[in-house]
């Protein structure tokens, strides 16, 4: 009987530790934190935490292209896909996920976008896409990008085919992984998504995870920003017909983009693009024949204007080898604010103060 009774207390014990261990475990996830947990690391641009306080709690990990925070460590590869934006392909599918754009200069004055698929978009329609050049093959392969495209200029097939590039092309090697949309006209309706692609991708016998994107800095959530108060900024890259403005919205702090006045909207959401940083960049192009291509240097670094929470910083951009471009300030990289990146390259030419106008 004794041995019964002692039994008995040992089993309540154990259950009543259990309990309190649990109780304690539920008021750790569910109530405040201590001091000195009260704050969640967030991530570098290798997905390593780096000590500073997390944009939204219980986030521990962000992207390294927006500083966004994240369920998990990213560790899908990007896709940099050639979005058209020439008049009849506007509006465009899939530009409200994108991590980042390029915009750069293609023939006759109209833009390509570059457009870096990371973080977002799993589902959405992509597109229309278009073909590619040699300085948008570096764009993209700067962020360990699967190019994604449809067709190329003579240069650019000679590069992705003498370098073996990793590339999806729906000309010559993967058609199955893109579609035809029959309510637009061709070759303005060409489309894919980011499930498709991959799925190309790894029948391709390419990688389609990276943990090694080249990420950027981002300013904490009450970082102060200096430069000088702008809240309107014009884009001329060459025709005067072919304006960008991006517009700073005091409530959301993001700056919403419209092309000759009117609102640069995704065709499946219906909203307005936005960007919480815009970035302007000069680079020496050149004309290499009569259809109007380009070489656009990528390389050479040079003026550069960073517009950010309704302040324009101005510095400079640098492109080490290996590396995504980014912009400096004094020789110091200056931290983007977390959201989508907009870089706008416009020529050198005649200086690169004529292709900005701010108010």
């Amino acid at each position: 009987m004794k041995l019964s009774i002692t039994r008995t207390r040992f089993i309540f014990l154990v259950l009543l530790a259990g309990l309190l261990f649990l109780a304690g475990c539920g008021q750790k996830q569910g109530g405040s934190l201590p001091e000195d947990e009260s704050t969640v690391p967030v991530v570098s641009e290798n997905n390593e935490p780096s000590g500073e306080p997390a944009e939204t709690e219980g986030s521990a990990f962000t992207a390294p292209l927006t500083g966004m925070p994240l369920v998990e460590p990213l560790t899908r590869r990007p896709l940099a896909v050639m979005v058209n934006n020439a008049p009849a392909a506007r509006p465009q599918s899939g530009l409200s996920g994108v991590d980042i754009v390029y915009e750069v200069l293609a023939e006759g004055g109209v833009t390509r976008l570059v457009s870096i698929f990371h973080s977002n978009a799993d589902e959405a329609k992509i597109g229309p896409i278009r073909s590619i050049r040699p300085y948008m093959i570096e764009l993209g392969e700067s962020y360990h990008g699967v190019l994604v495209h449809a067709g190329a200029s003579n240069d650019a097939y000679a590069v992705l085919q003498r370098q073996h590039k990793e590339d999806l092309d729906e000309i010559t090697n993967a058609g199955a992984y893109f579609w035809r949309d029959k309510s637009r006209k061709a070759p303005h309706n060409l489309y894919s998504n980011v499930e498709k692609l991959l799925e190309g991708a790894a029948k391709r016998g390419y990688a389609t995870e990276d943990t090694e994107v080249p990420g950027y800095t981002f300013r904490g959530k009450d970082d102060p920003i200096e430069g000088e108060p702008v809240g309107s900024i014009e884009i001329k890259f060459q025709l005067d017909n072919y304006k960008v403005t991006y517009e700073y919205d005091t409530e959301t702090k993001l700056y919403k983009r419209y092309i000759n006045g009117s609102p640069h909207t995704d065709l499946d959401t219906g909203e307005t693009l936005t960007a919480a940083n815009v970035v302007v960049l000069g680079a020496d192009h050149k004309v290499l024949d009569d259809v109007g291509r380009l070489a656009v240097d990528l390389n050479l670094g040079g003026e550069a204007i960073l517009f950010q929470q309704g302040k324009a910083i101005r510095g400079q951009w640098i492109h080490r080898t290996d590396d995504v471009i980014r912009f400096v300030k004094d020789n110091v990289e200056v931290p983007f604010v977390p959201g989508t990146t907009y870089f706008n390259v416009v020529p050198n030419q005649p200086d690169f103060d004529s292709h900005v106008k701010t108010e």
